[in-house]
């Protein structure tokens, strides 16, 4: 039975998995686990044996690196919910060595999300929650004191391999690399047992140095081997023909369970994901819409259908919750910032259109004909129910259980609810989309925020300046605050300009997007912003406040039936991202980046 134990692990094999196992308690120092007395498990399908395929989530730690993706703790929690609730296996929470607010908002996920096992009664375990490391004992000391809290946890170690980082970043020889690698994961084994390394630009490495390198990790007692190709160089055949060589010249490697972790940056993640299945990997490394450094990391969903849609093609099987995927990618979506292409495969808006009159006449006669995945699958349903004005509190809260809100508090219940009706007045229909955009606009304008925005009168006419008078409170001086500016390109640069002038900080607006929630000329307008410290130069060429100026990318969003209102609102939003991220850097609470530009880039 899958759900024998709570908290037993999967652990794999390229020979063959078991699932019916005996177990054996094994005690750390604050607690005790349940993991299998072996490293195999089976699912018997058809007649078939599958493998259990692991899905790792990192759009908590690789997906924030996207360039201006800036997470707040609660974002990060209401993300981590819906991971699990998603049924991943793993979710990578954080990189706690970088900051004390990482370490913190790793540590929350670890108590917080980790013991859940709503919408996983099915899989029988809660979620593994995961920190990141580098191979250095302080780096796995604070990783493993932020994820211990987790009934099940892991330490996730990495070290580059490939002769170009050895010679130009790490700057040291091979012998001194298999050297840290396996004290690093000796070290990490002290700790947790769990232990998972990754050899960082695998693609890029020798293969037998890189076979001496794990065959010394698996000998110090590490659980995972992840091959990621860092910088998305490889294609699927070579990618594949990596881990089939690794996976048959490295000692040991049927103690282990192999796992992927693939760039986008020719395109080529899901591809080289699903050819690193074939060829031996149990184990794959993914994030919501595909986001991370770069052109990004594969993309969770594409994976999960491709081996959802070729159940006899695959020598695996998932357990992920599919009809969960369509509002998760919703939920990162809009609290990243991070827009969702039309075209993206499974979850963009065109991903279920037919245009072409061919098409929908296939589709109308019987819709095989050209969806291969039916819509309810990732779970974009027509919903019967429609909420108004009229409904009432337990229908609203009914919703939100549906949409993947079970977690929430009866005080932010009521604060949507509030929300809901003051919409509900104005908008006839409410649909899910509407619900989704008010409560990210709910978690992303938690307490912590500075600025308030109270109220904006704009004017504006074809042949006119605009103008805009904006109010904000000022939490921290516990004042109204009260400014006006004229814009000559609209009056959303007189309300931007008036909000500048209000926080007195000049603003460099990096990125602006508006799109309607939903159909209808009453839809809701939702707003995501990108903005950065606007440096200002004197004659002889020196920054005058370089010293406030830290070229980091903070964004915001806004949601308003008024476009003009939901651009303030996401405009303060960023503002407030600003001031609260140089609050936490005077208090230690800021990420600490101390390798340049990126926190960590596997």
């Amino acid at each position: 039975m899958l759900a024998r134990s709570f908290n037993n692990f999967y652990r794999s094999s390229v020979a063959k998995q078991l699932i019916n196992l005996p177990y054996k308690k094994l005690a750390t120092k604050n607690q005790s686990i349940i993991v299998p007395t072996l490293n195999q498990c089976r699912h018997n399908s058809n007649e078939v044996s599958k493998d259990k395929l692991i899905v790792f989530d990192t759009t908590l730690r690789d997906g924030e690196q996207s360039p201006g993706v800036t997470l707040k703790t609660e974002e990060k929690l209401e993300i981590a919910r819906h991971l699990s609730n998603l049924g991943v296996d793993v979710i990578e929470a954080g990189f706690p060595i970088a900051s004390q607010g990482d370490f913190e908002a790793v540590a929350r996920i670890a108590k917080e999300v980790g013991p859940l096992m709503t919408g996983r009664e099915k899989i029988g375990k809660p979620v593994i929650i995961a920190g990141l490391s580098r191979a250095t004992e302080k780096d796995i000391k604070r990783c493993y004191e932020a994820v211990a809290y987790a009934p099940l946890h892991r330490i996730h170690t990495f070290l580059a391999t490939s002769d170009i980082h050895l010679k130009y970043k790490l700057k040291f020889d091979r012998e001194e690399c298999i050297r840290r690698a396996a004290a690093a994961v000796a070290y990490a084994k002290t700790l947790c047992d769990d232990v998972e390394f990754s050899s960082e630009d695998s693609g890029r490495s020798d293969k037998d140095f890189l076979c001496r390198v794990l065959e010394k990790v698996i000998e110090a007692g590490v659980t995972t081997l992840n091959i990621p190709d860092t910088v998305g160089y490889n294609n699927p055949e070579e990618y594949g023909a990596l881990l089939k060589y690794l996976i048959k010249n490295t000692r040991g490697s049927d103690k282990v369970i192999w796992s992927t972790h693939c760039h986008n940056d020719l395109g080529l993640a899901t591809a080289n994901t699903l050819s690193g299945i074939l060829n031996g990997a149990r184990q794959v490394e993914v994030s919501i819409n595909g986001i991370g450094e770069r052109a990004g990391n594969t993309a969770l969903e594409e994976v999960v259908m491709n081996v959802h849609t070729h159940p006899d093609f695959y020598p695996v099987y998932h357990t992920i919750n599919t009809q969960q995927i369509y509002r998760t990618s919703n939920l990162v979506s809009s609290l990243s910032g991070m827009v969702v292409q039309p075209n993206k495969a499974i979850v963009g808006a065109n991903a279920f259109l037919h245009e072409s009159g061919i098409h929908q006449d296939g589709i109308l006669k019987n819709k095989l004909t050209y969806e291969i995945i039916r819509p309810e699958e990732v779970g974009i349903f027509n919903i019967n129910l429609v909420l108004g004005k009229l409904s009432g509190r337990n229908a609203f809260r009914s919703r939100l259980i549906e949409l993947g809100f079970s977690d929430m508090s009866d005080d932010d219940v009521n604060i949507a609810f509030e929300k809901f009706k003051t919409l509900a007045d104005t908008k006839k229909r409410i649909t899910d989309y509407d619900i989704f955009a008010l409560l990210s606009d709910q978690v992303s304008s938690g307490e912590s925020q500075r600025f308030e925005l109270q109220s904006i009168q704009v004017i504006s006419g074809t042949h006119e300046m605009a103008t805009a008078t904006v109010k904000l409170m000022d939490k921290v001086q516990k004042k109204e605050l009260v400014d006006a500016s004229i814009g000559r390109g609209g009056p959303i640069m007189a309300a931007f300009g008036a909000i500048q002038r209000l926080v007195n900080r000049k603003i460099r607006l990096l990125n602006y997007e508006v799109r309607a929630v939903s159909e209808g000329m009453d839809a809701l307008g939702k707003v995501m912003v990108k903005i950065t410290d606007d440096v200002d130069y004197s004659e002889e060429g020196e920054a005058e406040n370089v010293k406030k100026s830290t070229n980091a990318v903070f964004h915001g969003n806004g949601t308003d039936l008024d476009v003009v209102i939901a651009s303030a609102k996401a405009y303060v939003n960023a503002i407030n991202r600003m001031f609260e991220e140089e609050i936490n850097a005077q208090t230690g609470k800021g990420r600490v980046i101390s390798f340049k530009n990126r926190v960590a880039n596997i």
